[in-house]
């Protein structure tokens, strides 16, 4: 079995090795290239002697499957766990900077970098654990700052889920590397961190990484550990018994109230303790406020001599006293009002802004006055969004889940907690007759903090240019390089009042339709804006899109049918303008269900190269993925998707690509977690009926798929599940009735071959099953997608025709 050692320079996978990072007692890291996704990765491989260890072995699963389920900018991503030559790795998200232990070095970090970090990482914390994971193994070398003074948590190794049994896990040394003790591989560097309830060997729960954290966070503050100790049983005592010196005396530039945030998060009572990482977030974020807030510029001259003023006569001692004085209150007043409107900053040219790297565009607001025209605010958000998201650094938050907070009543520092953005836009569109007023406003989410305002009149016929005029203006502020698309600035091309107002009424009918006649008036709306200028891009696309939506099992057309429109229709757009993401993602997404794999691939690449926040573009590459049987690959592209539009419920995408790998409990957790905050998601409750089935809850699954079948009015897809449902729940009269039904449904209507495909599979069929099958390769239903991974189709997979069946859709 080679040494990864010797691997530098060679292909493990599909990851080429470059150079070795760095290694412990659990793990060798590398930086490789995927050469698929040709981006640079960490490789982390188990190290050769521990191959046979089942308890190492253990850890180093548990560490990928802890790690990527957690979806965070402060958790290192975990991308896929594999196996070469018996060599067990783990390909992960490339950091470059250093461990917090390497930037720590036995000196204190200066206070506000010290503050970043740690709301960085108790937020981190916050989100791993909600979703149930305890990471047991705080400590500075598993924390990590990038070259951008982004925090990320690493090693999951001792990560415990908490619906899991304690094992006992919580004392296996992590790292040789932090050897405290003389005795030879003896790793406590763990135990100096441990909470008190860890070192008693009792049950824990999320509070023991807060102890942890606050072990850290005080050598972050001083330089020095909480429970130092030249052996385990000293440290032990130490977290068992004795009080840290306070952080404050150790150093004096530390405000008291960093000495409350420490000690109440290193109580030995977890009782009074801080009870969640969301409590001592928010204590740490009141100080960053509190410290900004109070900061004034020391005034450093010496005290004035009056008799060098030229005096005849020196004044007594209490007049020096006082002029002195007064002089130096009238500095510091000046230096202070000179440095709150940031005059001497903006004159030295050092003034420094906050960091902006995300950001959220909330639904502008109408003050027209005139109901009438919310879809014309709604559509220059729409706009705003889309030019944003075409900035390369910046992470925009999609539309889906910007628009929730119309007419929110929630601060705008709740949003941005909840959206993980460092900036929110908001700001008002009024429209008076042929002219556009827009008023637009950057603010500093954690904060709310006035950054930047500014407004924009254009005349109608110039809206386009206005937009990318705020958005241009907006870029600026936060300092960041524009995307491909602004490389080479063009100026937007004028267009009339009339065809801008219908498209933007297809957009806003295409957005909130649920029913056929809603997808008909947003065809009708786009269709009049070509009808007026046949040259205007963005209608196209409309029209490709309404076409697509129309092909969705709930609507029950024939795909084939809106197919050729949509690929009329976005080939149009894309040759009046290639720059149109939306075009590529639903051109893509159209190429895929014709089983052209390889121009779809191209197609997403393209989309998320021009905008890499579109969170269309990473889940359908993520479905992309699932249909070439790439399940690590889907679910890292679905959580990104997740990442850029978290209340659009991508959760209901990674439980459907977590049912077709078989993992039916996840699933099932997934879309139930997204069922929690949407209850009559159709798609949630739709994707939930086929794990349920995987997981054999087939009573479960017949009352589910019942109220999907209510709520589409009996749309034939999902009757075809609910046959099989029936079916397999041993109360095949009933399946065979709702069967009955599709069959004199399809007498008078359309009903796709996929329906009686998933029901004559349920009911065990397999001739019919064929017979179905075959239609819906004819029709190239979207059915036909999922050949390859489709748990339902297993009963089908060792017969010849099957092959056949999936060389036609081209997977072999």
């Amino acid at each position: 079995m080679a040494d990864p050692s010797s691997w530098i320079g060679q292909t493990i996978s599909h990851y080429r090795i470059v150079e070795k990072l760095g290694g412990g007692g659990m793990g060798v890291v590398y930086k490789a290239e995927d050469t698929r996704l040709h981006r640079a990765v960490g490789l982390k491989f188990l190290p050769t002697e521990l191959l046979h260890d089942s308890a190492a072995l253990e850890r180093f699963r548990r560490e990928a499957q802890a790690a990527s389920a957690l979806n965070h900018p402060n958790i290192c991503t975990i991308y896929d766990i594999g196996e070469q030559d018996g060599q067990q790795f783990i390909a992960m998200e490339f950091l470059d900077g250093e461990t917090l232990k390497q930037r720590i070095s036995g000196k204190p970090l200066p206070f506000d970098e010290m503050l970043e970090l740690a709301i960085q990482i108790a937020d981190a914390l916050r989100a791993a654990h909600a979703q149930g994971i305890i990471h047991r193994d705080i400590k500075p070398a598993n924390l990590f700052v990038t070259n951008l003074g982004n925090a990320k948590i690493l090693d999951f190794g001792l990560a415990k889920f908490a619906s899991a049994i304690e094992d006992g896990a919580s004392m296996m040394p992590t790292a040789t590397e932090d050897t405290l003790l003389t005795s030879p591989g003896s790793a406590v560097g763990t135990v100096a961190y441990m909470s008190p309830e860890q070192a008693r060997g009792e049950e824990l729960d999320a509070r023991t990484d807060l102890f942890s954290f606050a072990a850290v966070l005080y050598e972050m503050a001083t330089g020095r550990m909480a429970f130092p100790g030249n052996s385990a049983a000293v440290i032990h005592d130490g977290i068992l018994n004795r009080t840290p010196i306070a952080a404050s005396q150790i150093n004096r530039g530390l405000p008291p109230k960093s000495d409350e945030i420490i000690g109440k998060a290193l109580e030995k009572d977890r009782k009074l303790r801080y009870q969640s990482a969301a409590e001592i977030r928010t204590d740490l974020q009141r100080l960053k406020r509190d410290t900004d807030s109070v900061r004034v510029p020391a005034a450093t001259s010496a005290a004035v001599d009056v008799r060098q003023l030229g005096q005849p006569h020196p004044a007594p001692r209490l007049l020096h006293w006082s002029i002195a004085l007064l002089s130096l209150a009238i500095l510091a007043a000046v230096l202070s009002v000179w440095n709150v409107f940031h005059v001497r900053d903006r004159l030295t040219g050092n003034l420094q802004g906050p960091r902006i790297h995300s950001l959220a565009v909330l639904p502008l607001t109408n003050l027209s006055g005139d109901p009438a025209q919310e879809f014309f605010s709604d559509g220059m958000t729409d706009a705003l969004i889309t030019d944003l998201a075409q900035i390369g650094s910046l992470k925009v938050i999609s539309r889906t889940s910007a628009m929730r907070y119309k007419k929110t009543d929630k601060s705008l520092p709740e949003i941005a907690r909840e959206l993980n953005v460092d900036g929110i836009i908001e700001g008002s569109v009024q429209r008076s007759g042929d002219r556009v007023r827009v008023t637009a406003q950057l603010i500093e989410g954690s904060t709310d903090r006035h950054i930047w305002a500014s407004s924009y009149d254009r005349e109608m016929r110039d809206v386009l240019a206005l937009q990318s005029e705020v958005s241009l203006g907006i870029a600026r502020q936060i300092k960041i390089a524009l995307g491909p698309q602004s490389a080479s600035p063009v100026s937007p091309r004028p267009v009339a009042p009339a065809v801008y107002e219908s498209y933007l009424k297809g957009r806003y009918e295409l957005h909130k339709a649920e029913t056929p006649a809603g997808l008909e008036e947003a065809l009708r709306q786009f269709q009049a804006a070509l009808d007026a200028d046949p040259t205007f891009a963005p209608a196209y696309v409309g029209l490709a899109s309404t076409y697509s939506n129309l092909a969705t099992v709930f609507i029950g057309k024939p795909p084939y049918e809106a197919r050729q429109k949509v690929f009329a229709a976005a080939g149009k757009a894309l040759e009046l303008d290639p720059q149109l993401v939306e075009a590529h993602v639903v051109l893509a997404d159209t190429l895929a269900e014709d089983w052209r794999w390889s121009e779809a691939e191209a197609e997403y690449k393209r989309a998320i190269g021009l905008s890499p926040s579109d969170a269309d573009a990473h889940a359908g590459l993520a479905d992309w993925f699932l249909c070439q049987g790439q399940t690590e690959e889907a679910l890292s592209f679905a959580r990104r998707a997740q990442e850029l539009d978290p209340l659009a419920l991508h959760g209901t995408d990674i439980g459907w690509i977590l049912f077709n790998a078989r993992r039916y409990d996840e699933a099932i957790r997934e879309l139930r977690t997204v069922l929690a905050v949407e209850p009559e998601s159709v798609g949630a409750l739709w994707f939930l009926g086929f794990a349920l089935i995987g997981a054999e809850k087939y009573d479960e699954a017949v009352q589910t798929l019942e109220r999907v079948a209510s709520a589409t009015q009996r749309s034939s897809g999902v009757l075809g599940l609910l046959v099989s449902a029936y079916a397999r729940a041993g109360r095949r009269a009933e399946a065979l009735r709702i069967l009955g039904e599709l069959h004199q449904r399809r007498k008078t209507g359309y009903v796709p071959p996929a329906a009686f495909l998933t029901a004559y599979l349920g009911l065990g069929d397999k001739e019919e099953a064929f017979k179905w099958l075959s239609q819906a390769a004819d029709e190239r239903s979207i059915i036909m997608q999922f050949l390859k991974v489709q748990p339902f189709f297993d009963p089908l997979r060792g017969d010849p025709r099957f092959a056949a069946f999936l060389r036609r859709a081209n997977f072999q």
